[in-house]
């Protein structure tokens, strides 16, 4: 009998049909008896979706593609990329050989970063219509002032952050956005700072110039940045202290380090009566200059918070 149950449910084993897996429309066409009608054949094409560029890593909002030795910008970028609501908002097209500054970056994009590349010039139709970029690097390119069109920067009413540094331009850009909180222009060969290209920048707290081969700093130019409170002006040819900031109200940091500055008057930083400045400084640098610090006055640093925050000394003739 045993024997008969094994045979009969072998045979029942291999007269089943193969396995296929059921879907919700499968369960609609069967009918009473078990029979499945078959499914009818569905063009069911994926929906239409972001597409990321050939070797490009995309997550979320953020297309990377750096350090790919790109010669042009992806064609495939969207211009406005969506899938249930997520929009491309950072693109990081540093460290390749981009020559020219891409021309179709989505408009609603907050972050570009396109440093270390081959870039030579930007154009007034560059960010053309891009309002709501916040950060922008554009670093270590060989870019001159001259490559620079005027009012490149017209369109970027959201930018709070910009870097332009290790690059060849001679003098800061201008037309920069009054929305700028950070400046920074290291690294350059800039000789001179104009009062007139700081203009409308109010809202300025920090403004890096390092390593750049300036000389003066013109009258006015601390003025026209009233709530700058961190200044760099470290590794440049300065003789004197910049003019200016005894009557500046916020500034608390300034590096004049490995300057020329050859004299410290009582006068260069702070007001003359006290408690006249809403800022202490907590941050002043005049190490690496040919000044005697054993003859500046006590009194100059009248309005620093606190005497440890004072760098003196440690100059060597080169």
């Amino acid at each position: 009998l045993y024997k008969n149950i094994h045979f009969e449910l072998e045979l029942q084993i291999c007269w089943a049909l193969p396995f296929r897996q059921s879907g919700f429309l499968d369960f609609m066409f069967e009918d009473g008896s078990g029979d499945i009608t078959p499914t009818p054949t569905l063009d069911m094409q994926p929906p239409a979706g972001p597409v990321c560029p050939f070797r490009c890593q995309c997550h979320l909002r953020v297309i990377q593609c750096s350090d790919l030795g790109l010669k042009n910008v992806p064609e495939d970028i969207p211009s406005d990329t969506s899938l249930l609501d997520l929009k491309l908002q950072r693109l990081y097209l540093s460290k390749n050989l981009l020559k020219d500054m891409p021309v179709n970056m989505p408009k609603n994009l907050q972050e570009l970063r396109i440093h270390e590349n081959a870039i030579t010039r930007i154009k007034r139709s560059s960010f053309e219509g891009m309002v709501n970029v916040i950060v922008m690097e554009l670093g270590s390119n060989p870019l001159k002032s001259g490559g620079i069109e005027n009012n490149a920067f017209l369109d970027l009413k959201r930018l709070s952050y910009i870097r332009i540094s290790d690059t060849n331009i001679t003098s800061l850009p201008k037309g920069l956005p009054s929305s700028l909180s950070e400046l920074h222009l290291d690294g350059n060969k800039i000789s001179k700072v104009d009062a007139d290209t700081l203009k409308g920048l109010k809202n300025l707290a920090k403004l890096g110039l390092s390593f750049n081969e300036i000389t003066t700093v013109e009258n006015g130019s601390l003025a026209n940045i009233p709530h700058l409170r961190e200044l760099h002006l470290d590794n440049n040819l300065l003789t004197h202290v910049p003019p200016g900031l005894p009557e500046h109200k916020y500034i608390q940091v300034i590096y004049l380090h490995n300057n020329k500055i050859a004299a410290v008057g009582t006068e260069d930083f702070c007001p003359p009566g006290y408690n006249t400045k809403k800022a202490m400084y907590s941050g002043i640098s005049l190490f690496s200059n040919p000044v005697p610090y054993w003859e500046v006055q006590p009194v100059t640093f009248r309005c620093v918070f606190d005497r440890s925050a004072i760098q003196l000394g440690n100059y060597r003739k080169k």
